[in-house]
């Protein structure tokens, strides 16, 4: 089967996530690469002084955080080698108060809405409340039709492909299926909707269209 019609219907299926986005109040953009997404975030960010990364593989992937580390930038990361549980935590809380979060989305449905789901809480608390300014960036791979779906990608993708990514001792890190378990490793604690970005935080929405992360 010829691949341009799984690319058209996928980009019309972005564009339609785009445009209510911005219905929603988002700042919404739509980029072809994961190098026009690096220059379109630095072009938005670049001002800033101080960043917090999520934890995400979309982040990294696309090259943004070299390029801060290259410009000199504060970063706080924990996702760097060799650091304490008391290091970790510091930084985690540094997110929440840095001048920009940069992070991705599990799911963002058609309409317009993003949905994440986090085990300690540090990213969904960073992109609502703190920083002056939040980027998120997404793959086309997240868009979902609805946020029933989006909720459903979560629990059925995201989730058991992160689990198994971060090593985690959980059910759906060994069968890829979600068995709603009460595993200690348990990542599925914290659900957020942003039906609207928060009154007091200025969003940024990427989204590339093509996929990207979990």
């Amino acid at each position: 089967m010829d691949d341009r019609y799984h690319r058209w219907l996928e980009r019309k299926r972005t564009e339609r996530c785009l445009k209510n986005l911005k219905r929603n109040g988002f700042d919404a953009h739509l980029v072809s690469t994961p190098q026009a997404a690096c220059s379109q975030i630095l072009s938005m960010i670049s001002a800033y002084e101080s960043f917090g990364i999520g934890g995400s593989d979309t982040v990294r992937a696309i090259g943004v955080v070299d390029e801060l580390r290259i410009m000199g930038k504060t970063i706080y990361d924990h996702w760097q080698p060799e650091l304490s549980a008391e290091e970790i935590q510091s930084i985690r809380l540094s997110q929440g108060r840095c001048d920009c979060f940069l992070c991705s989305a599990n799911a963002i449905s058609e309409e317009g809405e993003v949905c994440n789901v986090d085990g300690i809480g540090n990213r969904v608390a960073a992109m609502t409340f703190g920083p002056r300014k939040v980027v998120l960036v997404a793959g086309a791979n997240k868009i979902t039709a609805d946020l029933t779906m989006a909720q459903r990608r979560v629990r059925e993708v995201a989730a058991p492909m992160r689990a198994k990514s971060l090593g985690m001792e959980t059910p759906c890190a060994e069968s890829g299926r979600c068995a709603d378990c009460n595993a200690p490793q348990r990542i599925c604690r914290i659900t957020t909707i942003l039906h609207r970005p928060p009154m007091l935080t200025d969003i940024s929405v990427v989204l590339v269209a093509q996929p990207l992360g979990f």
